[in-house]
C-alpha cells in the first residue's frame, strides 16, 4: 500500500526544471581548478578566514590550516575524540568576528561522555589553544548502537549559530528501511521517536542559539518552541531530521538548507514509501517529519513490532508521538515536505538525479558581487543559486532560486569539475570522488573538500579552489615530444610539434621557436625540424600567441651527442613469480654506447644503477603514497631525479638538505620548477613546467623537503645484483610486485647524462 498525504501548508515549488546548461551558462574552460592539498585524513568541513587562511578539520580530531602564502599545511591542534559509531570531530565554524576575537566553535564527540560537546576555543596565531575551551552546551546520545550524528556548524547573518544533529538511531534491524519505530523494551536505539520526534532531545534536529562573549548563549526569537514551553528544548529550530549531515545558511536571507540522508527501503510497501534523500529548506522553524514522513510528506504506517500488525498512516497535519521512548510533547507541529528529493532508482519528479546510492548534501547559496570579476569569483549567472550534490551517486548541481527563494530550476554545476567514481573523466576536467563540504570565500571563489574514493583515509582526498576567469584567456602551449635525444648530430634532425597547443576560446595561434642557450630562432610554424650540429644540452622553446597578443610558452629538452643506455633484467624475468615476504634476487645488465658494457665494468657501472620497487594490490591500485610523490610520478620529475642518487639532476635528498628550513625556500623552488633554470647543480638546464600550478608544485615540494637520507624515497638497492624485499604475506593481500632498474650514464661531454630504465612485473605464487 502506498500512502501519499501532501501538506497543504507548504509553499508550492516551481515546476520548471532543467538539467542541460542554460543557453547563457558560462563555458567550462573559464573555470580554473587548483589543488591546494591532497592526502587529507577524512576531511569534514572547510572555512576561509578573513586573512585568507583555509581551515579544515579531520574526523579523527585534527584541525589544520592551509597557508596560501607559503603553500604549506599547519596542524593547529588535535581534539581527543571518541571515534566509534560515526562519532569524532564532527564540525567547526569560525566566529563572524574571527579577525578580532579569534574564536572558533567545535562540535565533537568526547571520550567518557555519551553525546556531543559544543565548545568555543581561541586561536593563538596558527595554534588551537585547547586550554581556552568554553563549553557552550552538551547533549546526550546513546552509544549502544550506531549511528547518525550529522553535523555541520554555521553562522547565520544575524549572528546566530546553528548546527545539525542526526537521529542517533540504528538504521536497519527490523525497520527494513522504513520508519524506525521500535517501542519494545530495551529497543530505544532502534526508535527515532526518542530523538527526531522528541521535543526534549537535541538529536535529529537543527538547533539555533546566539553565543554570548562570556561563553554562554541565549535563545533567539523565532525558534520552534518559545522558552518555557513545557516538555520542549528552546534550542530547537528544526525537528524531524534523520541525518542532516551537510547543512548551510544563506548568508543573505538566513534561510537554512540541508541534505537529509534518507532511509533504505527500495520499494513502496505496506509499511510506507520507499526511501528518499532530500534537500530541505527552512525559511522558518518547523517539523520536517522524520520518522513519520519522508520526501513530499509520504506517510509511513504505524507498526507494532510485537504483533507485526499495521496501524494507520501518520497524518502530516497532525503528527502524534506516542512512543514509550518519548519524553517530550505528544502532539507535534505539522510536517513540512522536502524541497527536493530522490530515491534509489527511477525518480519520477526529477529524473535528472539518476539512479544509485544516495547521500544528499546541501552546499552554500552563491550571491554575486561586481568585484568578483577581478577576484576570480563565480559569474553573475549563478547569483542566488544553491549548490548541492550527492556524496554517493555522485553528481553536483545548482538549484536556481527566485526572488522569494523558491525553486526556479536545476542546472549542472560545471563540466570543469566531474564527480566520478571509477568512470572516465572528460579531457580537461578535474576528477572529484566524493565532495564533502564547500564554501564560497569573500573573493567569490569556491573552496571544496573532496573526501576521496572510500570510507576511511584516502590518498586521493583533496582541497580544491575553483575560480572563474574573465576577459581574454591565455593560450595553452604544448610541445611534443618534451625530451629529445640526438645521438648523431650529423644524421639526426628531430621534429618538434606544438600542434596540440590551443586557444581556449577557439582563436588562431601564431608560433615562434627559439633555441637556448643563445636565443637562435628556429622557425614560426607549428611543427619544425631541429638541426643542431654541436653536441651539448639545449632547450627548444615555443611561444604561442593568440589574436589579442596574449602568449604562453612550452619547452622541450634536447640533448645532442650522447646516446641512452639500455638496461635489461637477466633475472627474474617478466611474469616470474615471487613468494610474498621473501626477498627477490635480481641480476641486471647494462649496455651504453659511450660507457661500455657492465659485464666488463661491473664495479663502475653498477654504482650508477638504482633499483626500486612498488607493490600493486589485486585491485590494481598501488599502496597509498604521499600525494607529493604521486604527483611527481605523474610529471617528468623522476626522469632526472632519484631520491638518494644523482641521475641527470641532483638527488632529491640533496635538494632537501640544501633548502630545508631556509626562509623563502618554497617560493624559490616553486619558481625554479615552473620557470626552469640552470647553474645551481651543473650545466644541464632544468626544463620549465608552466603547466603546473603553484599549488601543485607546493604539494610536490612539501614531500621533497621532508626527505632525509635513508628514509626518503622508493629506492631499494644500488648495484647490478642484490635482493629486493617484498611485502609481508597478507600485509596487504598479495598482489603483483613491480621491479624497476635505472642506469644513469656518465654523459658524453659536453652532452649531459642520460638514463635507461627496465621494468618487470612479478606475480605472487
Amino acid at each position: 500500500m502506498k500512502t501519499i498525504l501532501a501538506a497543504t501548508i507548504s509553499a508550492t515549488l516551481a515546476a520548471t526544471t532543467f538539467s542541460a546548461p542554460a543557453a547563457d551558462a558560462p563555458p567550462d574552460y573559464r573555470f580554473h581548478v587548483e589543488r591546494l592539498a591532497e592526502g587529507l585524513a577524512q576531511p569534514m568541513a572547510v572555512a576561509v578566514a578573513p586573512d585568507g587562511r583555509i581551515f579544515f578539520n579531520e574526523y579523527g580530531g585534527k584541525l589544520k590550516i592551509y597557508q596560501p602564502k607559503t603553500k604549506s599545511l599547519v596542524l593547529a591542534g588535535e581534539l581527543k575524540v571518541f571515534r566509534d559509531q560515526e562519532n569524532g570531530f564532527l564540525a567547526f565554524a569560525l566566529d563572524p568576528k574571527f579577525a578580532e576575537n579569534h574564536w572558533i566553535y567545535c562540535l565533537y564527540s568526547p571520550p567518557g561522555f555519551d553525546g556531543q560537546y559544543l565548545s568555543r576555543f581561541t586561536m593563538e596565531g596558527d595554534t588551537l589553544d585547547l586550554a581556552s575551551e568554553k563549553r557552550l552546551l552538551q547533549y546526550d546520545e546513546q552509544r549502544k548502537q550506531c549511528c547518525h550524528h550529522g553535523s555541520t556548524l554555521a553562522f547565520a547573518p544575524d549572528g546566530c549559530l546553528l548546527w545539525s544533529a542526526g537521529d542517533n538511531t540504528h538504521p536497519h534491524a527490523e525497520s527494513n528501511g522504513y520508519g524506525p519505530l521500535d517501542e519494545r523494551p530495551d529497543r530505544a536505539p532502534w526508535d527515532a521517536q526518542k530523538s527526531s520526534a522528541n521535543t526534549m532531545s537535541l538529536a535529529g534536529k537543527i538547533c539555533r542559539i546566539r553565543p554570548k562573549p562570556d561563553g554562554t548563549y541565549e535563545i533567539p526569537a523565532g525558534n520552534l518552541f518559545p522558552p518555557g514551553t513545557p516538555k520542549t528544548r528552546p534550542e530547537i529550530y528544526v525537528m524531524g531530521c534523520r541525518n542532516p549531515w551537510r547543512m548551510s545558511v544563506d548568508a543573505k536571507t538566513g534561510y537554512v538548507y540541508w541534505g537529509e540522508v534518507g532511509p533504505d527501503a527500495n520499494d513502496d510497501g505496506p509499511r510506507g514509501p520507499r526511501g528518499y534523500d532530500e534537500i530541505n529548506q527552512a525559511k522558518k522553524a518547523g517539523n520536517f517529519g522524520w520518522p513519520y514522513f519522508v520526501g513530499d510528506n509520504f506517510a509511513y504506517t504505524d507498526y507494532d513490532y510485537v504483533t507485526k500488525q499495521l496501524g494507520q498512516p501518520f497524518d502530516p497535519l497532525h503528527p502524534i508521538n506516542e512512543s514509550v521512548n518519548n519524553t517530550g510533547i505528544r502532539e507535534l507541529p505539522p510536517a513540512m515536505p522536502a524541497f527536493l528529493y530522490w530515491p534509489y532508482r527511477a525518480p519520477k519528479k526529477w529524473p535528472e538525479f539518476g539512479e544509485g546510492g544516495r547521500t544528499a548534501c546541501a552546499g552554500p547559496v552563491f550571491h554575486w558581487r561586481p568585484e568578483f570579476a577581478k577576484s576570480g569569483g563565480f559569474p553573475q549567472h549563478f547569483d542566488n543559486c544553491l549548490l548541492f550534490w550527492d556524496w554517493e551517486r555522485p553528481f553536483m548541481k545548482w538549484a536556481r532560486l527566485d526572488a522569494d527563494s523558491n525553486l526556479a530550476g536545476l542546472e549542472p554545476f560545471t563540466g570543469a569539475v566531474q564527480v566520478s567514481r571509477g568512470k572516465p573523466v572528460a579531457s580537461g576536467a578535474t576528477n572529484v570522488k566524493r565532495p564533502v563540504h564547500a564554501v564560497f570565500g569573500q573573493d567569490g571563489q569556491l573552496y571544496l573538500l573532496d573526501y576521496g574514493d572510500t570510507w576511511g583515509a584516502n590518498a586521493d582526498s583533496q582541497l580544491l579552489k575553483i575560480s572563474y576567469v574573465t576577459g581574454n584567456l591565455a593560450p595553452v602551449a604544448r610541445v611534443q615530444p618534451d625530451f629529445v635525444v640526438v645521438g648523431d648530430p650529423a644524421a639526426d634532425a628531430p621534429t618538434l610539434s606544438a600542434e596540440t597547443s590551443r586557444d581556449p576560446e577557439g582563436g588562431a595561434l601564431t608560433y615562434q621557436w627559439t633555441l637556448q642557450p643563445g636565443g637562435k630562432t628556429l622557425g614560426n610554424t607549428a611543427q619544425i625540424p631541429v638541426t643542431i650540429k654541436e653536441p651539448g644540452n639545449y632547450v627548444a622553446e615555443v611561444r604561442v600567441t593568440d589574436a589579442q597578443g596574449t602568449s604562453s610558452t612550452a619547452s622541450a629538452r634536447v640533448i645532442v651527442g650522447n646516446r641512452p643506455p639500455k638496461v635489461t633484467f637477466i633475472e627474474p624475468k617478466e611474469g616470474d613469480t615471487y613468494a610474498p615476504g621473501q626477498p627477490v634476487k635480481f641480476r641486471i645488465a647494462v649496455s651504453d654506447p659511450e660507457d661500455g658494457e657492465s659485464a666488463a665494468k661491473a664495479e663502475v657501472m653498477g654504482a650508477r644503477v638504482v633499483v626500486s620497487g612498488a607493490f600493486r594490490r589485486d585491485d590494481g591500485k598501488e599502496d597509498p603514497l604521499d600525494p607529493g610523490i604521486t604527483r611527481m610520478k605523474q610529471s617528468d620529475c623522476f626522469n632526472c631525479h632519484a631520491a638518494e642518487q644523482k641521475v641527470v639532476g641532483p638527488s632529491l635528498v640533496e635538494i632537501a638538505n640544501k633548502y630545508r628550513g631556509q626562509s623563502g625556500a618554497m617560493e624559490l623552488l616553486t619558481k625554479k620548477v615552473r620557470e626552469g633554470g640552470s647553474g645551481v647543480w651543473g650545466p644541464i638546464p632544468m626544463l620549465p613546467h608552466p603547466q603546473l600550478t603553484d599549488d601543485e608544485v607546493a604539494i610536490m615540494l612539501r614531500w621533497l623537503l621532508s626527505l632525509e637520507a635513508g628514509k626518503g624515497g622508493p629506492i631499494l638497492l644500488h648495484g647490478l645484483t642484490g635482493e629486493a624485499a617484498t611485502p609481508n604475506p597478507g600485509k596487504p593481500k598479495p598482489g603483483v610486485f613491480v621491479l624497476e632498474a635505472t642506469y644513469t650514464d656518465q654523459g658524453h661531454a659536453p652532452a649531459g647524462e642520460l638514463s635507461g630504465r627496465a621494468t618487470i612485473t612479478l606475480r605472487p605464487r
